[in-house]
């Protein structure tokens, strides 16, 4: 997992679409962030998406983060995976950046 200090850190996604917060340390969960944040650019609700276990698994993303959480000195990490047509980027301090994911031959039609 890149940390945010790792100059190799890139994403291979599209244009930045949105950045937001979420409070891991008030017993936010990353994964109803996700959701909503991903909900919010649709301008659809929550439940109108695809199960976000269709992606990732939302305990583990949620247990990645916890877990950074309890370890202070493990630095800040990433997890990205594309969801409901979005490159989402989760950092265990709390910020998720969302992408337009980048076009594949095999999603073009190619």
């Amino acid at each position: 997992m890149p940390s945010r200090d790792d100059a190799t850190d890139t994403t291979a996604a599209g244009e930045l679409r949105s950045v937001t917060t979420f409070d891991p340390d008030a017993g936010e969960r990353a994964s109803n962030a996700v959701i909503t944040a991903v909900a919010t650019l649709l301008d659809a609700s929550p439940v109108e998406l695809d199960p976000l276990y269709e992606a990732i698994e939302p305990d583990a993303l949620d247990s990645l983060v916890d877990h950074a959480r309890r370890i202070n000195d493990a630095g800040t990490h990433q997890l990205q995976f594309v969801y409901e047509g979005f490159d989402v980027g989760v950092q265990t301090d709390g910020r998720i950046r969302i992408h337009d994911a980048p076009v594949t031959a095999s999603s073009n039609g190619a």
